[in-house]
Order: C-alpha cells, then sequence, then structure tokens
C-alpha cells in the first residue's frame, strides 16, 4: 500500500500544499492508470492484436461500408 501511495503523492509534488481535490484526481488518475496494465496470460491474445494490426486497411474498408 505504502509503494501505490509513495507513487500518486510523487506525482502531486508537495504534499503540504496539496489540495484535497487535487489528491482525489491524483488517485483517480493512478487507479485508471493501474487498470489499465493488464497482463497478457494466454499468447493467443498477442497473436490476435498483431492480425488486427497487419489488417488495418480491411478494418477502415469495413467501418466505411458500414459493415462494423
Amino acid at each position: 500500500m505504502g509503494k501505490h501511495l509513495a507513487t500518486v503523492l510523487d506525482e502531486c509534488g508537495n504534499i503540504w500544499g496539496v489540495s484535497d481535490k487535487e489528491l482525489a484526481y491524483c488517485l483517480a488518475k493512478y487507479k485508471g492508470q493501474l487498470e489499465m496494465d493488464v497482463l497478457h496470460v494466454d499468447d493467443s491474445d498477442i497473436d490476435s492484436i498483431i492480425k488486427d494490426g497487419l489488417d488495418l486497411d480491411n478494418l477502415f474498408k469495413e467501418e466505411e461500408d458500414g459493415d462494423y
């Protein structure tokens, strides 16, 4: 828990001058960063991302045709 608080407070700067609103914002921002950091355990997830990335032209074409 201390590691997380230290990370958040480091981003806030001078902790003695931080308002409650600023601290709440920093905590919410840090929570969002943690939620986005998801482990990809299954290699098929990564393979799917790579495959979709290689086929972007087709994806955008489907969007324009309204198939997406």
